[in-house]
């Protein structure tokens, strides 16, 4: 029974954190960058001015930015779903990474 409440729940989990992340990077400019995942022929030819392409895989765009609102221009462009790169996490910066 406990092995499958936790097979029921890690989906849940999953969809949840994709979520709020989502969330994060529409309402926020707290990420330097952008993954945007299956990204479209459409989004790659209408990509948001001042937009750098840091990698490119089949499933996923990593994009930068230093323009405001940038997950709206991403949606706005096309984009399906767009996710936060870049963010630090929860813990600070060991102090030896900070200063390099």
């Amino acid at each position: 029974m406990t092995i499958r409440r936790i097979g029921l729940a890690l989906p849940l989990v999953l969809a949840l954190w994709i979520g709020v992340m989502a969330i994060v990077m529409v309402a926020t400019d707290a990420a330097p960058g952008a993954v945007v995942i299956m990204p479209s022929q459409t989004l790659i030819a209408n990509l948001p001015d001042g937009a750098a392409i840091l990698g490119r895989s089949p499933i996923s765009l990593t994009l930068a930015s230093d323009a405001s609102g940038f997950g709206r221009a991403l949606y706005s462009a096309g984009a399906w779903l767009v996710l936060p790169a870049g963010l630090t996490g929860c813990l600070p910066l060991p102090k030896a990474a900070a200063q390099a």
